[in-house]
């Protein structure tokens, strides 16, 4: 049922729906089997990872890089539950309705692979002290899954050498956190972060914002930022905006070993997660299923990053990308159908049904 409801939402073009899947398969399987395997059990991080783990296998070295980010599927018009919930959006800058995913992604050898992800849960609901109104909040804060996700692929034996995120998750913990496992990390990081230029403005409390140090773009700089324990690396790249506005990116890195050059280009495979993040969505109906249930809506993400990683095996076997292999199948759909309607037509010809 897993290989047959991941198939359907990587070829449907629309929602993805238990009567759908059975009009597709001439109703050789009842719209109510399909309901049933979506609310049997609970699918998630583990079962994906049983599932990607022989591919893994094959593809995995130990220049390997994981990329941790989280991804917003709207769903403005769904129940509100403990998952379709009010979340804060930094790319939009604004609060909006939907599921919360943080999601691991494995990148070696030219392939994406998603090796864990956790479904932001908002089980607490408290009233706001400023508007009176009820909200809900998680358990656990980003932070602490991402540390979460990390800890799971080192239990898996993963072989990886950096943790790829942006600055949102520069926190001084994840760091810290990332060197004491013997792991590296390439990160975003913001442009105020207190800053000292040696180990000795850092014990007499001398700090810069990033900003004001004087770095040069394209270049490494060992600095000392507050609350790490350890020197660090930090470059800038200066870019242009598709508005025209310039924009200004700085990375910070644990690898001491490394120049500008090799930081910036290993945190381009950070893109990844972003073409991922965009697949889940436009190729695997990550937002089109009518699901209704906690249990179901889950199941249902855990089927779309699952045919996310069946997209990226053809991917590789096709030398076609996930939209290219999307556009092929819905080409073959409409070819179809065009065959279907000349049926159609030839078998009304001459007469016109009467009720």
């Amino acid at each position: 049922m897993l290989d047959l409801y991941t198939d359907y939402i990587m070829a449907c073009p629309k929602y993805a729906t238990a009567t759908g899947l059975s009009d597709a398969l001439d109703n050789s399987i009842s719209h109510d089997k399909v309901t049933q395997f979506l609310s049997s059990e609970d699918f998630g991080s583990k079962q994906l990872w049983a599932l990607v783990k022989p591919e893994v296998r094959k593809i995995e070295t130990h220049e390997g890089v994981i990329a941790i980010d989280d991804s917003i599927s709207e769903k403005p018009y769904s129940d509100e539950n403990k998952i379709i919930c009010w979340h804060y959006d930094h790319t939009e800058g604004r609060n909006v309705k939907g599921i919360n995913i943080l999601s691991a992604l494995y990148y070696s050898q030219g392939i994406s692979i998603p090796v864990g992800y956790k479904i932001i849960e908002k089980t607490i609901e408290y009233k706001d002290a400023k508007t009176g109104k009820m909200n809900r909040k998680s358990e656990k804060t980003k932070n602490e899954l991402f540390i979460e996700l990390i800890k799971t692929s080192i239990k898996n034996k993963l072989k990886f050498k950096y943790i790829l995120a942006d600055k949102w998750f520069c926190s001084s913990e994840n760091m810290d956190f990332i060197k004491s496992q013997n792991k590296e990390f390439i990160l975003g990081i913001k442009s105020n972060r207190l800053t000292a230029l040696s180990k000795q403005d850092k014990q007499e409390g001398k700090f810069l914002h990033l900003e004001d140090i004087g770095l040069e773009e394209n270049t490494a700089k060992k600095v000392y930022l507050k609350g790490t324990k350890f020197p660090v690396l930090v470059t800038k790249q200066v870019f242009i905006n598709k508005d025209g506005s310039e924009g200004v990116l700085y990375l910070v890195s644990g690898d001491l070993k490394l120049d500008a050059f090799q930081i910036n280009n290993t945190y381009q495979k950070r893109w990844k997660v972003e073409e991922y993040h965009k697949s889940i969505k436009s190729n695997a109906a990550l937002e089109k299923s009518p699901a209704k249930t906690v249990r179901t809506q889950s199941n249902h993400i855990f089927a779309s990053l699952f045919a996310f990683f069946k997209f990226e095996i053809l991917k590789t076997n096709t030398c076609l990308n996930h939209f290219a292999l999307k556009a092929k199948i819905q080409l073959k759909a409409t070819q179809a159908a065009l065959g279907e309607l000349q049926e159609l037509k030839l078998s009304t010809k001459g007469g016109l049904c009467v009720r």
